[in-house]
Parts: C-alpha cells; sequence; structure tokens
C-alpha cells in the first residue's frame, strides 16, 4: 500500500472485472470498445520474451519491427500472387471471372486480418480504417469488421510507466483509487476507472509504449507495400488510402488534440440537450495521457438495452444521424470515426436518453466552399437533379465519375425514377449491373484519387453510420432526409448573435424551415406520383387479363 493507490484483493478484483463486462459497456468513458480479456491467458511468446528480458528498449523496439514487417511482406506477397494467377487468362466481363474475385477477395480478407490480429496496434487500426470504406469489396468489409472487438490490453506494469512519466512519481498524490484493470482497450491506448481526491469519477485514457516510433516503422512498411502493390497491378493504386490513414493516426496519437478537439464538440453541441461530452482534465492531460469525465451508457447499438430501458431505438438513429449531419453540414467540424464503441447512450436526459461523444481523436476540419458545394450536392442528390450532380461533379474535382455520387450516397442511378429512398427498380438494377460491368479497377482508382481529402473522411463516417442505422432498424429513408434538412440549415446564411437583431435570426431560420418543408412536399408528390404509376400499371395489366379472359370465353362459347 506504499503508492497509496488502493488495489482491489484478488477476489474483488476478478468480481469488478466480470459486473464490467457482464455490463457489456455500462460503464465506459470513451469510445474504445470492451475487450474480451481472460488474465490467465499468455501474449505472443516473443512479446512476453521482451518485455520480460534485460534487453534495452530500442533492440526490443527494432526486434518487434522486423517480425511485424516480415510478417506483412510475407502476407501481401502471398495475396499479389493469389490475385495474379488465380485470375490469370480468365476474361474480365465473365461469369466465371467474378466469381474467382470474389473467391480471392474472400482467401485474401481472411489472410489480411490474420496479420493485422497478429501484429496488432496500427495494423489493427489499419483494418479498421479500411473496413469502414463503403467503396471496398464486401468480402473486406464484413471480415475486417471483426477487428473492432478484438484488441487485447497491455500489462499494468508498462501502463503505469507511461502514467508516472505523464503525470509524475506520486500517482497516489492524484488518485485516491486507480483500477488495474482496463474498462475499454484499443489498438493504440486503454483505458482505467480511477477516483480522484475530490470523489470525481475519472476514466484515464493511455497511450502504449514506444508508439511514435512503431508508427513510423509500420506506416513506411505500409507504403512500400502499397508501391509494390501498384507495380505487379498498375490499376490497383492505394497510395491516397495510406496517406489518409497516416494522417489520421498521426492526430490520434496526440492525446493533446483529442482534448482540444472535445472540447470544441461540446462548444458546438452546447445548446443540445441531445449531446454529451466528457469534461477534461487539464492538469492530467499530456500527449500520451488523457484524463477525462467518467460516462455511464451502453454502445449505441445496443437494441436489447435499450428495449429494455424503454428507449425506441428508432428515435435513437434519428438524434445520431441529425448529431452527425450538424457536424457535417453546419459546423464542417467532423468526427472521422463513429463506430457504435465511440457512441453511448445513456438513459438520463430531457428526451429520455442522452448521446455521449467518445474519442474525438479522429477529426476533419472541413474547407468552407467543400462544405458550402457538399451541402448544394445533398439537396441536388435530394431532387435528382443530374444537370447540377454533373456541376457540382467538375467543382469537387471528379469530372464523369459525379453520376455515380445518387449511387454511392442515396443508393439511386442519376435516371432513376424510385422514390428517395426506396431502392431501385428491376430495370434500375440490370442497366446499373452493365454499366458497371465496363469499368476497370483504373476507374475505381482514378475516382478515388481526384477526390478532395474531406470527401474520404465523409465516405468513411457515413459508412460507419449507415451500419449503426441498420442494426438499430431505421431505414435508409431517415438518414437521407436528416442530411436534406442540414444541407438547407447549411446553406441559409449564419447568424451572428453579438451582430444579428432576433428578428433576422428568427426570420433566417423560418426561411429555411419554409424551404425544408417545401423539399419534403415535392418528395412526397414524387411518391404519390411513382405510387399512381404503380397502380396504373397494375390496373392496365389487370384489365389486359380480364379482357383476355372474356375473349377465351367468348371463343370458347362461339367454337361450341
Amino acid at each position: 500500500m506504499r503508492t497509496g493507490i488502493f488495489k482491489f484483493p484478488a477476489k474483488a478484483k476478478t468480481r469488478l472485472y466480470l459486473v464490467a463486462c457482464a455490463g457489456a459497456g455500462t460503464a465506459t468513458a470513451t469510445g474504445i470498445s470492451l475487450a474480451a480479456f481472460n488474465p490467465n491467458s499468455p501474449s505472443l511468446s516473443y512479446d512476453s520474451f521482451l518485455r520480460s528480458s534485460i534487453f534495452p528498449e530500442k533492440i526490443q523496439t527494432a526486434f518487434h519491427g522486423v517480425i511485424r514487417s516480415s510478417r506483412a511482406i510475407y502476407t501481401i506477397a502471398y495475396t499479389v500472387v493469389d490475385y495474379k494467377y488465380s485470375l490469370h487468362g480468365l476474361p474480365v466481363d465473365s461469369h466465371e471471372y467474378l466469381q474467382k474475385l470474389s473467391e480471392v477477395h474472400s482467401r485474401s480478407a481472411k489472410r489480411i486480418r490474420n496479420l493485422c490480429e497478429a501484429n496488432k496496434g496500427f495494423y489493427v487500426k489499419a483494418g479498421q480504417f479500411v473496413a469502414a470504406l463503403p467503396q471496398v469489396p464486401k468480402e473486406y468489409s464484413s471480415t475486417l469488421s471483426s477487428l473492432q472487438d478484438q484488441t487485447a490490453p497491455c500489462d499494468f506494469k508498462a501502463i503505469k510507466k507511461v502514467l508516472i512519466s505523464n503525470l509524475g512519481q506520486d500517482l497516489s498524490g492524484i488518485f485516491l483509487s486507480l483500477d488495474e484493470r482496463p474498462i475499454a482497450a484499443a489498438s493504440i491506448a486503454q483505458v482505467h476507472r480511477g477516483t480522484l481526491k475530490d470523489q470525481q469519477e475519472v476514466a484515464i485514457k493511455v497511450q502504449y509504449p514506444g508508439l511514435e516510433n512503431q508508427m513510423k516503422l509500420d506506416t513506411s512498411i505500409m507504403s512500400f507495400l502499397s508501391k509494390c502493390t501498384e507495380w505487379f497491378f498498375p490499376e490497383y493504386r492505394f497510395e491516397w488510402l495510406v496517406s489518409e490513414f497516416v494522417e489520421a493516426i498521426s492526430f490520434e496519437l496526440d492525446f493533446i488534440q483529442e482534448a482540444r478537439n472535445s472540447e470544441r464538440t461540446a462548444k458546438n453541441f452546447k445548446s443540445n440537450d441531445m449531446v454529451r461530452v466528457p469534461h477534461i482534465f487539464w492538469e492530467l492531460t499530456t500527449r500520451q495521457v488523457l484524463t477525462m469525465e467518467f460516462c455511464r451508457g451502453r454502445k449505441v447499438d445496443a437494441v436489447e438495452f435499450l428495449k429494455e430501458m424503454g428507449i425506441n431505438p428508432i428515435k435513437v438513429a434519428k438524434a445520431l444521424v441529425e448529431v452527425y449531419a450538424e457536424m457535417i453540414f453546419i459546423h464542417g467540424f467532423v468526427h472521422g470515426d463513429p463506430h457504435p464503441g465511440n457512441i453511448l447512450v445513456s438513459p438520463e436526459g430531457r428526451y429520455g436518453f442522452s448521446l455521449v461523444l467518445l474519442d474525438h481523436g479522429i477529426y476533419k476540419q472541413l474547407d468552407e466552399g467543400f462544405r458550402l458545394d457538399y451541402c448544394e450536392l445533398w439537396k441536388a442528390l435530394i431532387l435528382l437533379d443530374s444537370k447540377k450532380i454533373q456541376q457540382l461533379g467538375e467543382c469537387f474535382g471528379v469530372g464523369k465519375y459525379a453520376r455515380y455520387f445518387p449511387l454511392i450516397f442515396t443508393g439511386r442511378t442519376i435516371d432513376s425514377k424510385s422514390p428517395l429512398g426506396r431502392g431501385m427498380s428491376s430495370d434500375e438494377k440490370r442497366n446499373l449491373k452493365q454499366e458497371l460491368g465496363s469499368l476497370q479497377m483504373e476507374d475505381i482508382s482514378s475516382f478515388m484519387e481526384s477526390l478532395p481529402p474531406e470527401f474520404l473522411v465523409i465516405l468513411r463516417t457515413d459508412g460507419l453510420l449507415r451500419s449503426i442505422l441498420r442494426k438499430l432498424g431505421a431505414s435508409q429513408r431517415v438518414r437521407l432526409l436528416a442530411y436534406a434538412k442540414y444541407a438547407l440549415y447549411g446553406l441559409s446564411p449564419r447568424s451572428n448573435p453579438q451582430s444579428d437583431f432576433p428578428i433576422k435570426a428568427v426570420l433566417s431560420r423560418l426561411k429555411t424551415n419554409i424551404s425544408y418543408l417545401h423539399l419534403r412536399l415535392v418528395l412526397e408528390v414524387l411518391e404519390l406520383l411513382s405510387w399512381m404509376g404503380k397502380i396504373r400499371r397494375l390496373l392496365y395489366t389487370l384489365t389486359e387479363r380480364f379482357v383476355g379472359g372474356i375473349r377465351s370465353i367468348l371463343t370458347l362459347s362461339l367454337s361450341n
């Protein structure tokens, strides 16, 4: 007890841990997913050997880097060979090619998932990053998505060293208690629950030691491998993806920047009772340690919990998508990692629940010109204004590929006659299949390379949100209408509380609401016309059958 930190006896420690796990995240204060952790299971043998040995840290890091790099190079080389030889000689537009391609995608995705699980750290983060991109093959997204919940925590001895080096030797002078067992663990950090001297419950996010050096080596290897892949397959260019990942992970390693992002988001939503952001304790926050208010809640996609608490999952879905729509279309400051572990639902709040936003490491500040163009794009997407969509495509630098914006964001083709959120007709699906069949990987690479950097974050964020909304049982229409509403708000002149008259602000808001109601009316009329067309075709078919039946009866009567 010389440290002054309360240590639970072995039995009590185990009991507390089991309660936390059984709660499946009832008490977590960051966006790091709860990890399945068996305290008796050994870690990788060479990791244990290095950490328990007398080797200097630099030698440990170098040896560890060689092992990880060799494994990565072998895996990617094997994958390249698999693609090269499995698809060799098959016509690109043949059914056999597509079937074989899907099989190679599945094998390769499992291979890369195993690589991420073995190398851990930034490889897990990279796998999660790729899984969230809506444009990757479904075999990859479905296989790599399992990486979200497969992170084993680091030994507390290493974590304690980081705490001491950042906060000082006397941890007992800071914490009344500190639980050695993490309540959450992720690829770059883990979270411990503690109590400050003033009885304030806190969550302490601690970065794993040696990550900055490890990041330089790992990302260099990733860049090298992407260039090698491009050398073998010139049409497969992934340098844009590596660059975006490196930028995101660099920001995420700086917990001071994360704390600033957190406070800025709290300020942006200060008038929104639906949103909570944990308070930051700056005196206990450094680049490697982030101390914040402890918040209770469950993962946003915990549907059974929501029903038990009498919370409607559809209402949660609407609230969630509106929060992110406000970030994108109005604030232009976007949380780039909204997976379920980073958003909690608390059964407290004015409306029966509130959303707790966590893990603010990855954010994107949208350029003001881009934000306004993106608002215009969504207005055009909702109304399916093909001319405006093509025009905005030129602004975004994608040219002819702008015709695929409606497909990517709304699930409709640019020439679609289907109502918003209702999917495509059989004819539209057939025509689209033929059109996409003519596209090559070169087209996809060119499209992704030409997109502004802001688009990549938005695509990833939108992909993660769609996944959550599906789990909550919300239709795509919920998301589309929320985006339409906030796109119009984003286009309206911003009011200045210091200089604008209250009547001016009210009139501006009223004008935007009228525009939204007009848009809703247009959509409802279009849907009504669509249903009327279907009814007309049905009546025509029934009439034809009836007349045909009468003719058959008359013919039989005359013949008799």
